[in-house]
């Protein structure tokens, strides 16, 4: 499998809770601001299988244009839904005057 056009889930994750907390950092303060509400998305994954001292299952997000890449590899969709909560585990995400925050 080409490597080169995939992102590991668990690092696509990441980025988009990056790319989130961006989003809601720079909405503070501005007249019109979103509350963070559970996310679905949608991805295509290629899963493919390693052997030797490492292996195991592997899920790859696959990238917008590089189906060639993957005729190897059994693809399937996934679709997640993602409930923002606080750091503590609990409570809706929310964006205050001065900081993130979540309702008492």
């Amino acid at each position: 499998m080409d490597n080169q056009h995939s992102i590991p889930l668990a690092k696509a994750i990441e980025d988009l809770r990056a790319e989130l907390l961006k989003a809601l950092g720079e909405g503070v303060g501005q007249d019109l601001q979103f509350r963070l509400k559970p996310i679905e998305l949608e991805l295509k994954l290629a899963v493919t299988k390693e052997g030797g001292a490492n292996s195991g299952v592997k899920f790859w997000v696959i990238e917008l244009g590089a189906k060639g890449a993957y005729e190897g590899a059994t693809t399937h969709t996934l679709k997640l839904t993602l409930e923002p909560v606080g750091k503590d585990g609990t409570g809706e995400v929310r964006i205050s005057k001065t900081s993130i925050a979540r309702p008492d």
